[in-house]
């Protein structure tokens, strides 16, 4: 329930103040909220092959992340691999590509396993892994977020 009253209504117009007539907060709306779906047990299973991997990589930490597992090269996050929650789809991760140019902006909307998230602006993108052969793609991936977020 905390949760639903978090944000001031100063910094918004929009919602209804909650009972207790407050006029600094207001109800968020939990349906704006993306659903993160439960992984499979095969997803789990590459999630961890891919964080085995990563983990040797310079400076990569792993944060937990609501469900997920956040990767971060020093202080910048980079990716995102499930846990028990996806994002996006239950056999996706997501990987952060800000300056992406635009050969490879044109790879990423040329590969039907990438789509677009809602934090688009932001340069997410969601990789839905379907096999054990999408697992050398997703590093390379991964492995440009990587060298992006240095």
């Amino acid at each position: 329930m905390v949760a639903a009253f978090v944000e001031a209504k100063e910094k918004s117009e929009e919602g209804t103040p909650f009972a207790c007539h407050n006029p600094r907060y207001k109800v968020v709306n939990r349906s704006a909220r993306p659903k993160l779906p439960a992984v499979s047990e095969q997803m789990k299973a590459w999630s961890a092959a891919l964080e085995a991997e990563l983990v040797n990589w310079p400076r990569v930490s792993l944060r937990p992340m609501f469900g997920l597992k956040a990767l971060y090269r020093g202080k910048r996050i980079f990716a995102v691999l499930p846990r028990t929650r996806g994002m996006g789809g239950a056999g996706s991760l997501a990987f952060k590509l800000e300056d992406a140019g635009p050969r490879v902006l044109a790879r990423l909307r040329k590969d039907p396993r990438i789509r677009t998230t809602m934090m688009q602006a932001r340069r997410w993108f969601v990789f839905e892994l379907s096999s054990d052969r999408d697992l050398k793609d997703a590093v390379d991936w991964l492995g440009r977020a990587y060298e992006a977020a240095r």
